[in-house]
């Protein structure tokens, strides 16, 4: 598998995208702002999106994805996966024909341009011999992450989230992990104003990550605008055993 970052920052400005990944040229998990810097025919590749939650960062360029390949979704819709209760967020507050048109009935209801898929979280989802599994996340909002593996090796992602036993009992249930892509949005001196957001700060993370048994490579994702360096240098002084790696948008990896 190839993953290229499209973005993972906290915000906007200056080269900072929002949440989005692409796994090879045809699944997105997230749909920020990075997806705007593809091609048109790099979008046209596109086929499957999972989504971690509705927060705007993590969906904005999803309505206006569906809408620049409209023509080209005629014949193949693009197929969303997530939470039933984020779609129906997604649906009732974006595709509303307010906000934006639903093409979830476009050209005709009976055929769309978009569907949805219901993830599960006690079954994987196969395509094309990558396994896309769904992980707990502990947000404000209802939140999932994904682990996705394929017969060379396998990487997680954890979208946004806070201390979350769970989350980390489900990625020791199995075998490996090569990359960990985690959150930590706040500075430690915004500590509590990050745990009610529901995101990482380092102290957090730091606690968290020692319930990890696999030794993967750690990108750290969501770092806020003018905080990233603190962030990331606090980190590194917590975890001096961890393969710490800030990511940023273009990064491209291999498993």
């Amino acid at each position: 598998m190839e993953i290229k970052v499209l973005g993972c920052s906290g915000g906007i400005g200056a080269g900072r995208r929002t949440s989005a990944l692409l796994v090879d040229d045809d699944i997105l998990i997230d749909c920020g702002t990075g997806v705007a810097d593809l091609s048109l025919e790099a979008m046209a590749r596109l086929r499957h999106v999972f989504i971690t939650h509705t927060h705007l960062d993590h969906i904005a360029c999803l309505p206006l994805l569906v809408d620049t390949l409209f023509s080209r979704l005629q014949s193949r819709p693009l197929v969303i996966h997530t939470r039933s209760d984020c779609m129906r967020i997604i649906h009732h507050h974006i595709f509303n024909w307010q906000i934006w048109p639903d093409f979830f009935e476009l050209p005709e209801r009976e055929r769309p341009v978009v569907c949805f898929e219901e993830m599960d979280a006690t079954r994987p989802l196969d395509i094309d011999g990558r396994r896309v599994h769904m992980l707990p996340a502990n947000h404000t909002v209802p939140a999932v992450g994904y682990r996705v593996e394929d017969g060379r090796g396998a990487f997680a992602f954890t979208g946004d989230t806070t201390s979350n036993d769970d989350l980390w009992a489900a990625l020791n249930d199995h075998a490996g992990l090569d990359w960990l892509m985690v959150e930590c949005a706040f500075p430690e001196a915004e500590r509590d104003l990050g745990r009610r957001a529901g995101h990482y700060c380092p102290s957090l993370l730091a606690q968290d990550l020692v319930k990890l048994r696999h030794q993967p490579r750690v990108g750290i994702t969501h770092l806020k605008p003018g905080a990233e360096s603190e962030i990331f240098a606090d980190l590194r002084r917590r975890l001096p055993e961890r393969d710490l790696v800030r990511l940023g948008s273009g990064d491209v990896f291999k498993i």
